[in-house]
């Protein structure tokens, strides 16, 4: 029986975490990190509602067997990549370190198709920097899954990714762009649980192309 932790609960593929989760016979508590209060209707779910500002101060939220990492916003929503940054970058990073700190084995993080630290993309820049410094942690084991387009019903309207998923399945029907494919919120979500059950191995990433 295992507790999962769960950073990002209302996004997109968080959501679908904490719900598969809740439902899994092999999980027997669910932590899902908020910004603010949520009634995930399960006893099995507890909420803890945190400062992101101040994480430091919730360093007890992050103990468990295993740290679901699917925080995440866009540019325009946090107004600069400044600012969105610290929510990608910061904030998980600090997150990371505190699970570490409280002895969490298993570490998963959602992190994009193309990162890469030395990118010239702000974005896959930022996401290829997270992933190394996350793997410079340690963790007994460090599992990072790479997706592409995100589909599914968001609170918020993002014009590029509905544009994106009308016209990426037709390109990604070629071999050499099918790690591009979009792919629904919840595979991603049942994916990550599929590979926190899986017996520990050497692979640390998971590309969308081999996993779905």
């Amino acid at each position: 029986m295992k507790t999962a932790i769960v950073l990002g609960a209302t996004g997109l593929i968080g959501k679908h975490l904490v719900e598969q989760l809740q439902h899994h016979s092999l999980f027997s508590k669910v932590v899902a990190v908020t910004r603010r209060p949520v009634d995930f209707g399960s006893a099995k779910v507890t909420n803890a509602v945190v400062n992101f500002e101040q994480l430091e101060n919730h360093a007890d939220v992050f103990q468990g067997d295993i740290l679901f990492s699917c925080l995440g916003t866009t540019k325009k929503q946090a107004g600069s990549i400044a600012k969105q940054r610290i929510v990608d970058f910061d904030y998980q990073l600090q997150a990371a370190q505190l699970a570490k700190r409280n002895k969490v084995a298993h570490y998963l993080l959602v992190s994009s198709s193309g990162a890469n630290g030395k990118s010239r993309s702000p974005y896959l820049k930022m996401k290829g920097q997270l992933e190394d410094e996350i793997r410079q942690l340690h963790f007994e084991r460090t599992s990072i899954i790479q997706p592409s387009l995100l589909l599914g019903q968001r609170d918020h309207t993002r014009i590029a990714e509905t544009l994106g998923s009308y016209f990426l399945p037709v390109l990604c029907k070629l071999p050499s762009l099918r790690r591009f494919k979009p792919i629904k919120g919840s595979q991603v979500a049942t994916k990550m649980v599929e590979i926190s059950l899986m017996p520990p191995q050497n692979k640390c990433f998971f590309k969308l192309d081999e996993l779905f």
